[in-house]
């Protein structure tokens, strides 16, 4: 499986959010900036975040956005839901009736373990768990 470039540049501008948390509103402009991505691309990816209820817009002159809840609330397979929508490995991994030989097909048996592998490892995860283990390894940024 491979993530979709929205999936990693929307996590990146999210963990951007979370590591400046309680700082005030972070403009779109300087997201982009520090995160090199194009802010066109990042405002799509952050109205998509907003009606998902992870971010909020603060208007005026001092606005941007900051997240809608405390980081160590917000776990990591909610923003991947939000951005790349549900982990699929294989269609019969998520819907038996998809292949008639999923009952006894023994790959599907690892696509299943994979799917499962993957939704329990974003679970098991906030925004703040990767800050914390960004700062334990000494990383300044963070490229997912």
């Amino acid at each position: 499986m491979k993530l979709s470039t929205r999936t990693r540049y929307g996590v990146r501008a999210i963990l951007e959010l979370a590591e400046n948390a309680g700082k005030g509103p972070m403009q779109l402009k300087a997201i982009a900036n520090r995160q090199d991505i194009s802010a066109k691309y990042l405002e799509q990816l952050m109205a998509v975040l907003k009606s998902a209820g992870l971010v909020r817009s603060v208007r005026g002159a001092k606005g941007g956005y900051v997240l809608a809840r405390p980081s160590n609330e917000i776990r990591l397979s909610e923003v991947f839901h939000c951005l790349e929508g549900t982990v699929t490995t294989a269609e019969c991994a998520e819907d038996e009736e998809y292949c008639q030989r999923a009952a006894g097909c023994a790959a599907r048996l690892v696509w299943t373990q994979m799917h499962e592998a993957i939704e329990e490892v974003l679970a098991a995860s906030t925004l703040q768990d990767l800050i914390d283990k960004a700062r334990a390894h000494g990383a300044v940024s963070y490229h997912i």
